[in-house]
């Protein structure tokens, strides 16, 4: 099964190039509702294989990155699409709601 892997703020820019939508979870270990979406997250990266790369981002690894791009709370979970973000999701939310908020996009 396809999952989503961690990524560093070092890479994401690299990632930002691709012309695929990139959507990123930043989540932490500590957050009981990112715990939640997590499955959510590695669901949407099986099912957009190919059309879309998911990832997750440690918060308290990657602060940085958290704060160049306005997370304030988590779950956030943003989606890039031509290095821009397109989409800021914050909080739990079905998986129905993740997949149409990546489905505008494709």
């Amino acid at each position: 099964m396809t999952k989503a892997q961690f990524i560093q703020d070092n890479e994401i820019n690299e990632l930002l190039a691709d012309c695929l939508p990139v959507v990123v979870d930043y989540t932490a270990t500590w957050c009981g509702p990112c715990r939640v979406i997590s499955p959510f997250i590695d669901q949407l990266a099986q099912e957009f294989e190919g059309r879309a790369k998911v990832f997750k981002m440690d918060l308290d690894q990657n602060k940085d990155n958290a704060k160049k791009y306005g997370i304030r709370s988590i779950p956030a979970v943003l989606i890039f699409k031509g290095g821009e973000v397109v989409e800021h999701l914050v909080g739990k939310a079905n998986y129905e709601t993740f997949k149409e908020a990546l489905e505008k996009h494709l």
